[in-house]
């Protein structure tokens, strides 16, 4: 029988985020997934409070963090994983597909991508398919791209953490208009999700009130999501996910965060060296994005 994870969600209300903490209830031992830096765009700073709800739970509840993972490089916000890792502990961990973001975005952004063989910013990068542990609960990570090459769900006990795969059934599914992002791929990632046990909670990392709905909500079913997902139910036929997904892709906006996100998000949320002044600096690609997305 599998074990029954503790999952504690934290939201972010300025970027819709779910964080989680999830625990072992025998041995306490934790990993925290897709955390959030908060960031004020306007004047480029940051701040922990989101992160430090994260710790003080943490702290109350005795618990020792064994990971902290990512399910892709997110484009809507920053992550906290490097100052989560510092106040308590816990190994930074990704899908080793993220060497295809990092080459493509460092072209965007002018970057040397032979800088992210030498750092090493993620501590652990999962092969498609590693089973892990946390405490005596059986994990393993699900390679679900389609949205970014790099996205991993990670399949915890009974519970799944699909990050942006999938979300809310009455609100549908991911974006595939990102570098490297493909409908199609989509399409297939949902069906291995779908393979899973009915019973599966489905943890998700964003939700958006749709027309109709007025309260937040992080946690659905395989059942609800095969029955009832508005983009890609048990009968949804691929060529009409594709042609769906790619026409509504068409028509969104770009995230708002993502052009300082996806350049700390890819480098395991470290920030740029310093310059000689003592200050930091990101990069904008000027006018790439507005006609190539």
């Amino acid at each position: 029988m599998l074990i029954k994870p503790i999952v504690k969600a934290f939201f972010d209300k300025e970027t819709n985020t779910f964080s989680y903490v999830v625990t072992d209830p025998e041995s306490r031992q934790s990993a925290i997934i897709d955390s959030v830096l908060n960031y004020d765009a306007a004047s480029a700073t940051t701040k922990t409070t989101l992160a430090d709800e994260i710790i003080s739970y943490v702290q109350q509840n005795s618990l020792s963090i064994n990971w902290i993972l990512e399910t892709h490089v997110h484009a809507d916000h920053l992550t906290a994983s490097q100052y989560l890792k510092q106040k308590v502990g816990g190994a930074v961990a990704i899908s080793e597909k993220i060497a295809v973001v990092q080459e493509t975005f460092s072209a965007i952004y002018n970057l040397e991508p032979k800088y992210f063989n030498t750092t090493r910013s993620f501590d652990y990068l999962f092969k498609d398919g590693e089973h892990f542990k946390i405490g005596e609960i059986d994990a393993y990570n699900i390679p679900t791209p389609g949205h970014t090459p790099a996205c991993l769900s990670y399949v915890i006990g009974d519970a799944v953490f699909v990050g942006d795969t999938l979300f809310m059934p009455d609100y549908g599914t991911a974006r595939c208009d990102f570098p490297k992002g493909s409908a199609d791929i989509l399409y297939d990632s949902v069906q291995k999700l779908y393979a899973l046990d009915d019973k599966t909670r489905v943890f998700l990392c964003h939700d958006y009130l749709p027309e109709g709905r007025d309260h937040f909500v992080y946690e659905t079913t395989i059942t609800e999501q095969k029955q009832h997902n508005i983009h890609i139910h048990a009968g949804t036929e691929k060529a009409d996910f594709v042609q769906m997904r790619n026409q509504r892709d068409a028509t969104l906006a770009m995230p708002k965060l993502i052009l300082p996100s996806i350049q700390i998000n890819m480098q395991a949320g470290q920030f740029p060296e310093p310059e000689e002044n003592g200050i930091r600096y990101l990069k904008i690609p000027f006018n790439f994005f507005k006609s190539n997305i």
